[in-house]
């Protein structure tokens, strides 16, 4: 119950905050350039909280539903406007202003991003170094010449200091068609530049662990066979296995660490497995039966159990912090903002032409789980995740698509072209058919949720 609290509560924080940010970047713009705006209002639903500017005469409104937000500016398509402040009504703006005011909520979706990502480097980054443990004979890294041992430092011609970076590059590599370069440190300390084909990965939501694709065990350090925790009600607890437990064998195999007794289980959904284990210097023989998880187009074993957590000191050589100082993290900040808003349009486009996968969409469900886990994890985190998230938003409202900012900017082109404004039929049905397209959306993404959660 706390675990959903927290994923509820930071699922809040992230739409409000980044619709507010969406809407504010209406909101000031418009005003800037001498709209009068009526409402600026922070959620939906019956107001909670209202103040009437003084100078402006603008309504701020906090209210019930906190899921988003809007800008009401005063507009003769939506009601009588005097005379006198005619001038000052949306509709009555150039082509430019309008487009300007348009445009402004995603911009400072991306800008609000910009400042995530320059707070995440300026504060550190820290994760596991991209150290190569074992390449796998005949796969995509050995046909490329990667070394085991070796370290790798760049992909793509971004630097990636950490395996998260080095997957975002390699994913984002998988959506062209050109080959991908990868830049290893070798065991000797040279650096050499591999290459990769693209067409090796495949479609990225189709792939549960991208890196055995690719042939790349990651080097990790030693983990005893050690429970450190057991849920209640899964099979670990069934069979009666505890805490401080040290799994010795499993069928009469030895288990020298907490790898190899995972993939163990994993590869043995719903079959019977004979434990030895040390307890208080004594050895048992237990028996549990994995329970089956889809993972992916296939099926694990898992048994509801963690490992013992390893000492911080053992971790520090696989361990690395990325940080700028403040002069060098906002050309990177820029840089990483712009890398998600070229993937988010190219993952968009895959999708629609049928090249990728409808796993890629990810509905209020996924958001919120994400929300959550990033938050449990820290500020670094989840600034991280809100940074990536605002971009997806400024993206999305920024396709042609009626009812969204990119679908205004698009009848915005179009009265230009025509030479004056468009019918009121066309815009009615734009808006007809805008609203159809984003509830098929949504209908798509909380499907691909709810199977996601089920699996």
């Amino acid at each position: 119950m706390e675990g959903f609290l927290i994923k509820l509560l930071a699922f809040v924080v992230a739409i409000g905050l980044l619709v507010s940010v969406h809407e504010f970047g209406h909101f000031w713009v418009a005003r800037k350039l001498g709209i009068k705006v009526l409402r600026f209002s922070i959620g939906f639903g019956r107001p909670l909280w209202r103040w009437q500017g003084r100078t402006d005469g603008t309504e701020y409104v906090v209210a019930s539903i906190p899921l988003g937000g809007y800008v009401r500016m005063l507009d003769e398509r939506e009601g009588p406007v005097p005379e006198q402040e005619r001038d000052r009504a949306f509709n009555r703006q150039s082509l430019w202003v309008r487009s300007a005011v348009v445009v402004a909520g995603p911009a400072f979706n991306f800008l609000f991003a910009i400042l995530a990502f320059w707070m995440v480097l300026v504060m550190g980054e820290t994760g596991a170094r991209p150290l190569v443990g074992e390449v796998v004979p005949d796969s995509p890294s050995a046909q490329a010449g990667l070394l085991p041992g070796s370290e790798i430092v760049a992909v793509d011609g971004e630097v990636t200091p950490t395996w998260g970076l080095v997957m975002q590059a390699l994913a984002e590599g998988s959506l062209s068609s050109k080959p991908i370069p990868i830049r290893a440190r070798l065991p000797d300390g040279q650096e050499k530049t591999f290459t990769l084909p693209p067409d090796r990965i495949g479609d990225i939501a189709e792939q549960p662990d991208l890196l055995k694709i690719l042939g790349i065990k990651p080097d990790r350090p030693r983990v005893p066979p050690v429970i450190g925790k057991v849920l209640p009600g899964e099979p670990a607890a069934e069979a009666g296995l505890g805490p401080g437990d040290r799994i010795l064998q499993a069928d009469g195999q030895s288990i020298d660490d907490w790898g190899d007794w995972v993939r163990y289980v994993q590869e043995r959904p719903g079959r019977l497995i004979r434990v030895r284990v040390e307890r208080d210097g004594r050895q048992l023989e237990l028996e549990l039966i994995p329970a089956t998880r889809k993972l992916g187009d296939r099926e694990i074993g898992r048994i509801g159990a963690v490992n013992q957590p390893l000492d911080e000191s053992a971790l520090v050589p696989w361990r690395t912090e990325y940080r700028l100082g403040p002069l060098d993290a906002l050309p990177a900040a820029a840089s990483r903002t712009l890398e998600y808003s070229v993937l988010t349009l190219k993952v968009i486009w895959r999708i629609l032409t049928g090249q990728a996968s409808v796993q890629n969409l990810s509905g209020p469900l996924s958001i919120a789980d994400a929300a959550g886990t990033t938050a449990s994890y820290g500020l670094v985190s989840f600034l991280r995740f809100l940074a990536i998230v605002s971009i997806s938003l400024g993206v999305l409202n920024l396709l042609p698509v009626p009812v969204l900012d990119g679908g205004h900017l698009l009848f915005f082109l179009l009265e230009a072209v025509r030479g004056g404004p468009l019918p009121e039929s066309w815009l009615e049905q734009g808006q007809r058919i805008g609203l159809a397209f984003l509830a098929a959306i949504m209908a798509l993404a909380f499907y691909v949720d709810i199977v996601r959660y089920l699996q």
